[in-house]
């Protein structure tokens, strides 16, 4: 029941990154309908959470449909950098600061369980997928990361994960410290993803793509979703996307992140054969993976929230600093991903506390969601086939730390109140749209109507409510991926006002701008 595809994989904003621009024949295509039964579980997004969980429970011997509302690909997993590491942004001092010896020996056993899922699917399916074992190296530039890194080296010595100081570091720039993690990895995201979903469709699971599920209501002991084409029933519910959609706990628990990534041809032959990272803030860091033939340098960082910031700056100052440490000879790929930072450190993984028994979610993975993405797959599976995981628990989207994120809760949520608040009375009034170059977005104010405006390069309008259609926030222009991005919880829209990515699952609504001009 599937049809080929000729497009190039979407994603989830203008710009591409070299996984999504070399994948259009690796996608094995989408169902174009389905038979009217009922399922075991349906898996909402098709990312390496939903694909890892589905590929499992088909195999398991579960009837499983995969709907996803763009394509498999389109968000954070076609647009990671695809480190594949042993340590954590959460490190695991911080983790035995708020979880105990246990919880930080568990989040590691996690991170090496999700990293050896990766690999162990690789070698079972044969996947060519780049994959490649490098060391990873961190390095500190002065006294203060030098004590970071510390830190970093007695978390790691506590939970069992190799690392050692070292004399010499491939850091583009003088150091005073510098750690080796041994055995880490790459690899391509969407060849590793691409032949999980193959395996998947030929075990007999179901992929719906273009299929956005705004609802799911229960019924009894199944939760039913009602779409065009007819209605999908399942036993469980697993929501492998960002935040699970609408207004929950999650929200007020997961910071919207963006990060900046450029894949960049060097003059000379200085690329490294490793994975580097500093400790600057903001942080940067390197690897090397050739692509069409060609060995590029693939630098990211400058990180900041989603809807916070200017996207542009932040890919001049991380080109700027690739170019200040690097000989380049010129910028082949840019994008931006997103990823959210939960509030004690630790992803939500498993029953959706305001849910229906038997609804699931997968959030919260900060910037290691190849790992703990892939680890969710697995206790998401194991979850729904009744089967005890030890990590269940210490992931538990119920679990309740009033100590170890409650600074950050605090924090994370005056936050959203100020740019709900404070957004209202930025927005510039104006007499005409007219003045709006092309290529150019912003929220303005004409004849008291607030409207989030676009001016395409053919110079048409595309006008939009700039209230956003989860919580009522104030939507910012993100110039870069040509989107509206909500500063409150990282819900995006496109240029005619589509979710790309959610929290939200209504599309802004369409202003006429003939009126407004």
């Amino acid at each position: 029941m599937t049809t080929q595809k000729t497009t190039r994989t979407k994603r989830d904003g203008a710009l591409e990154s070299p996984w999504q621009r070399n994948s259009a024949e690796l996608n094995p295509g989408s169902a174009t309908a389905y038979p009217a039964l009922t399922y075991d579980c349906l898996v909402i997004g098709a990312g390496i959470t939903g694909i890892t969980a589905a590929l499992l429970l088909q195999e398991a011997g579960k009837k499983v449909v995969i709907a996803e509302a763009n394509t498999v690909g389109f968000g954070t997993t076609g647009g990671t950098s695809a480190h594949i590491n042993t340590f954590a942004d959460t490190t695991y001092k911080e983790a035995e600061s708020a979880f105990g010896k246990e919880g930080a020996q568990l989040f590691a056993d996690a991170v090496n369980e999700g990293a050896g899922l990766i690999k162990t699917n690789i070698s079972n399916y044969l996947i060519d997928c780049d994959y490649e074992i490098k060391t990873g190296y961190v390095y500190a530039k002065d006294e203060k990361q030098a004590k970071q890194l510390a830190d970093i080296l007695d978390g790691a010595k506590a939970v069992g994960i190799p690392a050692y100081y070292v004399d010499q570091a491939p850091a583009p720039v003088p150091y005073q410290a510098a750690l080796e993690f041994p055995d880490q990895a790459q690899f391509h995201p969407l060849k590793y993803l691409q032949t999980l979903l193959s395996e998947y469709l030929n075990a007999g699971g179901i992929l719906l793509e273009e299929t956005k599920i705004e609802t799911v209501k229960t019924e009894g002991n199944f939760h039913v979703a009602d779409l065009p084409q007819g209605e999908i029933k399942a036993r469980q519910v697993i929501y492998a996307t960002h935040l699970p959609p609408g207004i929950n706990s999650y929200s007020l628990r997961c910071a919207p992140y963006r990060s900046y990534v450029l894949a960049v041809k060097l003059k000379d032959d200085t690329y490294p054969d490793a994975l580097v990272y500093d400790m600057q803030e903001p942080y940067h860091y390197f690897r090397t993976h050739v692509v069409d033939g060609e060995r590029l340098l693939i630098a990211g960082g400058n990180d900041h929230k989603t809807g916070h910031d200017e996207p542009e700056k932040a890919f001049a100052d991380l080109e700027k600093y690739v170019r200040e440490n690097y000989d380049v000879s010129s910028i082949k790929y840019r994008w931006s991903s997103q990823y959210y930072v939960p509030v004690d450190g630790f992803p939500y993984i498993g029953q959706m506390a305001e849910a229906a028994k038997g609804v699931y979610c997968a959030t919260g993975y900060n910037g290691n969601g190849m790992m703990l993405g892939s680890i969710a797959g697995k206790i998401l599976s194991d979850l729904a086939q009744g089967k005890d995981n030890k990590y269940a628990d210490i992931f538990s989207p119920s679990r309740l730390k009033p100590i170890a994120g409650f600074t950050a809760f605090v924090q994370e949520n005056a936050d959203v109140a100020y740019h709900f608040v404070a957004d209202r009375f930025g927005i510039h009034e104006t007499d005409s749209l007219k003045r709006l170059s092309p290529g150019t977005g912003q929220v303005v104010e004409v004849d008291g109507k607030k409207i989030a405006a676009y001016r395409d390069d053919s110079g048409k309008i595309h006008a939009l409510s700039p209230v956003c259609t989860h919580a009522g926030c104030i939507v910012n222009w993100n110039g870069e991926e040509k989107s509206w991005d909500c500063p409150c919880h990282g819900a995006r829209y496109d240029i005619d006002g589509k979710v790309l990515t959610g929290p939200a699952t209504l599309n802004l609504a369409i202003i006429d701008p003939e009126n407004n001009a």
